[in-house]
């Protein structure tokens, strides 16, 4: 673990732990490639794992309304990294 993420992981701010999460996620994302996980069966399996979080988190009406939002935000271009690089 990096200074970075054990900063963040021991209280660090919202945005902090946010970067940290995405760097974990990362670099999970890349060893699994590494070792022949399809890309598309990993995303499947993140969106699993989120929504399975929101829901004990939050429960299931929460969730679905956030999971309403995101046609729009995908359409939208917000998850497109081509856009995002710009």
């Amino acid at each position: 673990m990096t200074a970075q993420t054990s900063q963040a992981s021991a209280g660090g701010s919202d945005h902090e732990q946010k970067r940290a999460a995405l760097g974990y996620l990362h670099e999970a994302w890349a060893e699994a490639r590494h070792e022949g996980i399809d890309g598309d069966c990993l995303a499947q399996a993140c969106l699993f794992k989120a929504f399975a979080e929101f829901v004990s988190t939050y429960g299931e009406e929460a969730a679905a309304t956030f999971a309403e939002g995101l046609a729009k935000r995908i359409r939208n271009g917000e998850f497109s990294l081509a856009l995002a690089r710009q």
